[in-house]
């Protein structure tokens, strides 16, 4: 794999829509209705639920308006539902929570479809369908079985597709067939922030850029939120900060570790080989334990890939993100002399448990965090839930509300591991145990 001289690390997604500061000049008020850390997908959705509902909401954001994974993610969308086989998720959950959350998850889905239609923001959302590859023959039959249960338990729609008609949706014959989920989406997250965020304004919400919260306390039945720019007292406070959560709210910093995500972007790609290679356009995943996810670009032949973050992550060089361009190539060996042109990394919010949590601290301060790496919908679907329980409104209820928060034991212990175990899942799946 080629990489161009002047190989770009910060997002593809930042070409069409700059991660530029929202109001990093506006003062800090003395008081609002509620505050919001985070704007991602999860502050400004619910940002712009509460501003609808005439609430006064200033968002808090330490860097730039959507400088985290909200615009450095690969704009997959599904259900949510690739964590758990369905068998896994009754064993943990029962039956009746796991179809609960299931279902509640093919709704995220379309909530975020019809969010997008509602708002009219062109962001080049499409039902693509998502095509995940076995990368064993046991994957495939697994999978399959996986497919039927997950039809009968919550009515999802998949079909499977063998490895001699593989072709039809893969130029790759490193796989052994694998499941369409055909109402899975896509989308460009940077239009995608950018038009939930002038929805937030326009609603009149206020995101205050570069101002990092650096501290929460209760205050005569509100919270005073001190910032490097000055204090807010605030009725409700929510945080939205997903894989960069810290020590502010130490009850929910106790509870996520974040994980490195890197991408690449290619050159563009000529039209047939294009063609060959994604011919049905969709988005891509494999079942490997450190698993690779892709998709073509909206409007461009060019492929988006990514994974694991590298070892070299601290640094800003290719090294960080060579083993991601080997990755690519060992699916798609004939992009050899395409050169790769974008890099980047951001941060995945994961909990013990592996599934996203909202609610409130025992301080009364709400939460809507956790995606562990399925945050798009997740993220603007929970948003939207949080704002309405603040409002008192049933329609707030989740399948997830009663589902306890367990913290990671040894959690700074847990942080550190993080490239040892993802090194070690590798070696299995080369090693194929």
């Amino acid at each position: 794999m080629n990489y161009r001289h002047s190989l770009t690390f910060k997002p593809y997604w930042w070409e069409a829509a700059s991660a530029e500061a929202a109001g990093g000049e506006i003062p800090v008020p003395t008081q609002c209705d509620v505050a919001i850390v985070g704007s991602g997908f999860t502050g400004l959705s619910a940002a712009l639920t509460l501003a609808r509902a005439g609430r006064d909401v200033v968002i808090f954001e330490r860097g730039r308006s959507g400088f985290g994974a909200s615009t450095r993610n690969g704009g997959q969308i599904g259900s949510g539902n690739q964590k758990f086989r369905i068998k896994t998720l009754i064993a943990l959950r029962g039956r009746r929570k796991a179809e609960e959350m299931l279902r509640e998850g093919t709704r995220m889905l379309d909530h975020i479809a019809a969010l997008i239609e509602t708002e009219k923001i062109d962001c080049h959302f499409r039902r693509c369908g998502r095509f995940r590859a076995a990368i064993r023959p046991e994957h495939y039959e697994a999978m399959a079985a996986d497919m039927r249960d997950l039809k009968e338990i919550a009515g999802v729609q998949s079909f499977m597709v063998p490895k001699s008609e593989q072709a039809s949706e893969i130029g790759s014959d490193v796989f052994f067939g694998g499941s369409v989920l055909p109402n899975d989406a896509s989308l460009h997250p940077g239009l995608y922030h950018a038009g939930l965020m002038l929805r937030v304004m326009e609603a009149g919400g206020r995101v205050i850029d570069h101002t990092a919260v650096v501290h929460i306390e209760p205050a005569s039945g509100s919270f005073r939120v001190r910032t490097g720019r000055g204090e807010t007292i605030a009725r409700n406070v929510i945080v939205a900060s997903n894989g960069y959560t810290d020590g502010l709210v130490p009850e929910l910093g106790r509870r996520i570790v974040p994980v490195g995500s890197g991408l690449i972007a290619t050159d563009e790609i000529p039209e047939d080989l294009y063609n060959r290679l994604l011919p049905k356009n969709r988005v891509y995943g494999n079942t490997n334990r450190v698993f690779s996810y892709f998709r073509g670009a909206p409007n461009a032949r060019r492929i988006i890939w990514g994974g694991r973050e590298g070892r070299f992550a601290a640094s800003a060089s290719p090294a960080a993100f060579r083993h991601l361009a080997a990755d690519m190539l060992r699916v798609f060996p004939d992009l050899k002399d395409v050169p790769v042109t974008h890099a980047w990394d951001g941060r995945i919010g994961y909990t013990y448990d592996e599934v996203p949590h909202i609610g409130q601290t025992a301080f009364g301060i709400h939460y809507a965090l956790g995606y562990c790496g399925t945050g798009v919908s997740r993220a603007t679907y929970f948003g939207n839930k949080i704002a309405l329980q603040m409002l008192g409104s049933a329609e707030g209820h989740t399948a997830f509300d009663d589902l306890a928060f367990p913290p990671f034991p040894a959690h700074p212990i847990a942080r550190r591991a993080v490239p040892f175990v993802e090194a070690w899942y590798r070696v299995r799946d080369t090693m194929n145990f």
